[in-house]
Parts: structure tokens; C-alpha cells; sequence
């Protein structure tokens, strides 16, 4: 473990360099190289002052130049293809949907556009030509694309210039490596955050959908407490509980008419809106009608059937629901189950004198 005292120093070095670097357009190059300093000094401290003898953890021992190919142990046996098999499309999984959603997030902050075939056509081959040096598992790196973000790159040369450096670096500088602390690594990826973190549009995103919201907060979290992996399997099973619960129960409005227009609008949204007297007029927000919603939806409506009619029993001062009309523009699919469950509610507004129009 890093203690407490140790973590904060690690971003003296960059935060600054790297807020100046945006204030003065002069000293562009100051972020560029900020990370690269703040790798150094860091690495000469633990070595001088001993720190990793008092809990910090450092890189140590790493393996320079290249993996060797592994051609030659390729096995395609029984065994072999299925257990490779189950392994690689999880893989498959984890890594496109990892580089799909890091590429939409930086190409909508960018303003470009992303072409997913052919992100996934490069990932292809990447992985084909990375196996036969038994490489892992590459993807679009978020802690990479955030670095290279922050340093101000802008087209995929960057990559070219980054993988010749690596190159170098694993055949000439491992043994520089030893003393560097892990901390420094994760403090560079930390610092890259803020620009890539939009507080607004979060806030739109509360204000439009709390569901929405919650999956955002999920990911969120799932990355910076956990990994990539986490974050986006929060993410996608908190989207997949969004989808079963506007299914199992999905909108259903009261419509109202707009004054001095013929425009029908959701009466808790629009309360200017002016009910017609003796109509109940409802719309189903749901694309499905099934045996998962169709019941609620019929006993929602018959239950403002009832409300209206023991409102007007207690008032007395006007006339009750004459007629239900029913807007099912949005509903594109309907299943035995839906269709049972809008004549059983025809057969029971009718027992009421109400009339049902669609």
C-alpha cells in the first residue's frame, strides 16, 4: 500500500504544468511532457529515499523486448478449440463493448464520428496478429485514450509515435522501471479524468431520466472502484432492469387539449392542459402490449374509471366518464395476452356505460 502522505505528492508535478499548459497556448508542451517528468522524478525519490523499504509499491522486475512468436503452439485439438472458444468470446464481449463505448465517449467530446465496423474490423486484426505473439487481449484502452486526450493528441499518429516508444522503451529502458512507483502510474490516469468527466451533462441526463442517471453513477463507480469491466457490466444490467421495468410497467398518460389548439398533451406535464368534460382520454407509452404489462395498464385505467366515478357520487356537480378513449399510436406490437386484456376492458367499461374508442 502507498501511505496517505505519499499519494498527493505524486500529482504536484503534473497538475499544474498541465493547468497552465491550457491557459498559455505557449507552453502547449508542458502537458505533453508532464506525465513523462512526473514518472522520473517520482522514480528517483523512491530510489533515493528508499520508499519502497516503507510501503510503497513499485514496478520492480520487468521483462524487456519482445514476446517471441507462438505460432508453433497453436493447438487445435477437441479440448483446446472449445476451452479457447468459451474464453475468447467473453473476451470478444469485454473488449468490444469496452472499446465502443471509450470510442462514442471521446468521439462525442470531440465531435466526430465513429464507425463501428471498422472498430471492429481493427480489432479483428489486431488480436490476430497480437495471438501469434501470444499477446493479451487488446482493446481501446480508456486509461490510454485518456491520457493521449489530455496531452492534446489529435489524429492516430499519436498511436504510431506511442507504439514505436513503447518499443524502444521495452528493448533499451526496463531497468530504468524498477524504483518506479505504481502510484505515479494511476495518479497520471487520475489527473487525465477531469477533462474527460462532463458534470452538466450528467446533470441533464438526472434531470431527463433517473434511470438513466443510476446507470451512469454505476459505470462511474463500477471504473473507478473496481475496473472497465465492472463498470460497464453495472451499466448494462442496470439498462437491462430499466428495459424489464418499462416493459413489466410502462407509462400510461391522461391527456388533456392545449387552449386554442388541437394538440393533446400529458396533463401532469402540461397542466394548462383542459380535460374534456365526460372523456377520459389515455395514451400507452410502450411499443409492446403483452402478458407482462397488459394487466397493469387495464387496471390503471379502470381504476381512473372508478376514482372519476365515486368523485362524481361525492359531488355531485357533473357528469361522469361517458367515454374512454384509448391511444395505442406508440403500441407496434400486441399479443394474445394484450388483446384478452383490452376486450376484458371493453366488456367492463361497457358494465359501467362507458363507451371505449381507439
Amino acid at each position: 500500500m502507498v501511505p496517505s502522505e505519499f499519494r498527493p505528492g505524486l500529482l504536484i508535478p503534473y497538475l499544474p504544468s498541465n493547468c497552465q499548459g491550457r491557459r498559455n497556448k505557449k507552453l502547449f508542451w508542458l502537458p505533453v511532457i508532464a506525465p513523462l517528468i512526473s514518472v522520473i522524478l517520482s522514480t528517483l525519490i523512491v530510489f533515493l529515499t528508499k520508499a519502497d523499504k516503507h510501503g510503497v509499491q513499485i514496478v520492480e522486475q520487468v521483462k524487456g523486448g519482445l514476446n517471441p512468436s507462438s505460432v508453433g503452439e497453436i493447438q487445435l485439438k477437441r479440448p483446446h478449440v472449445g476451452q479457447a472458444a468459451k474464453i475468447g468470446l467473453i473476451s470478444a464481449i469485454v473488449a468490444l463493448t469496452e472499446a465502443i463505448a471509450v470510442g462514442r465517449s471521446f468521439a462525442s467530446i470531440k465531435g466526430y464520428h465513429l464507425d463501428g465496423n471498422k472498430e471492429m474490423l481493427a480489432m479483428g486484426f489486431m488480436n490476430i496478429a497480437g495471438s501469434l505473439t501470444s499477446c493479451f487481449v487488446a482493446t481501446g484502452s480508456f486509461s490510454r485514450t485518456a491520457v493521449n486526450f489530455s496531452a492534446g493528441c489529435e489524429t492516430v499518429l499519436s498511436n504510431i509515435v506511442m507504439a514505436i516508444t513503447v518499443f524502444l522503451s521495452l528493448e533499451l529502458f526496463t531497468r530504468l522501471l524498477y524504483y518506479t512507483p505504481i502510484a505515479i502510474l494511476a495518479s497520471i490516469i487520475l489527473s487525465a479524468l477531469p477533462g474527460v468527466l462532463d458534470i452538466h451533462e450528467a446533470y441533464y441526463i438526472w434531470k431527463v431520466d433517473k434511470l438513466d442517471f443510476l446507470a451512469c453513477v454505476g459505470a462511474f463507480v463500477g471504473v473507478l472502484f473496481a475496473s472497465v469491466e465492472i463498470g460497464l457490466l453495472a451499466a448494462v444490467t442496470i439498462s437491462f432492469a430499466k428495459i424489464l421495468l418499462n416493459s413489466i410497467r410502462p407509462g400510461i398518460e391522461e391527456l388533456g387539449r392545449l387552449p386554442r389548439t388541437d394538440t393533446y398533451c400529458e396533463i401532469n406535464q402540461y397542466p394548462m392542459a383542459i380535460r374534456t368534460p365526460g372523456i377520459l382520454v389515455v395514451r400507452v407509452n410502450s411499443a409492446l402490449l403483452c402478458f407482462a404489462n397488459a394487466n397493469f395498464i387495464r387496471e390503471r385505467i379502470l381504476r381512473w374509471v372508478t376514482e372519476e366515478e365515486d368523485h362524481v357520487s361525492n359531488e355531485n356537480t357533473k357528469e361522469g366518464i361517458q367515454a374512454v378513449i384509448l391511444d395505442i399510436s406508440n403500441v407496434t406490437n400486441i399479443d394474445i395476452a394484450g388483446i384478452l386484456a383490452l376486450e376484458e376492458l371493453h366488456k367492463k367499461l361497457l358494465s359501467h356505460e362507458t363507451e371505449v374508442r381507439k
